[in-house]
């Protein structure tokens, strides 16, 4: 399924992959993600995923109205996480959103562009556990078809720097 990596190919440039979803740690892959991007001379792809709702046909145009909502939220999540980037490394990451089971799109997105080179995921340091995203990574990564790089939700953007 997945296409052949062509991110450090003549034409083409390093590319990570960061997911900005609802959880408190996402700063801390951005954060990274733009230092790492500064350090590669490559660029950040921040990737939004909206999880579809079960849906009867007596309620699609409420649905309707669901699906535009979270478009926004998407888009505003986006928003901050670009002006984050935008902060930090002086950069414009390209904003992706996706509908769909996460891990599908979050593989079909990696798919599509040749030119990613990195996943980066921040762990929630709490007692809850690291984050849905990075639990359900830990079932898939030895077949995952990128390098993924976990952040501890813990770090300080002075400690990031020092790693980045």
């Amino acid at each position: 399924m997945t296409s052949k990596r062509l991110c450090y190919e003549s034409g083409h440039k390093p590319k990570c992959l960061v997911i900005v979803d609802d959880t408190a740690e996402w700063d801390r892959a951005v954060y990274y993600a733009s230092r790492w991007a500064i350090r590669a001379g490559g660029g950040v792809v921040m990737l939004r995923i909206i999880e579809p709702e079960q849906q009867s046909q007596e309620w699609l145009g409420v649905a309707d109205i669901m699906r535009a909502e979270a478009q926004e939220a998407a888009e505003a999540a986006l928003d901050r996480a670009a002006g984050r980037a935008n902060g930090i490394a002086a950069i414009t990451p390209e904003r992706v959103i996706r509908e769909g089971a996460p891990m599908e799109q979050l593989l079909a997105v990696i798919d599509e562009d040749p030119d990613i080179a990195m996943l980066v995921l921040a762990a929630n340091p709490g007692p809850e556990g690291p984050g849905p995203l990075v639990a359900m990574l830990a079932q898939a990564v030895g077949t995952f078809p990128i390098p993924v790089t976990i952040i501890s939700g813990a770090l300080s953007d002075q400690s990031v720097d020092l790693l980045s």
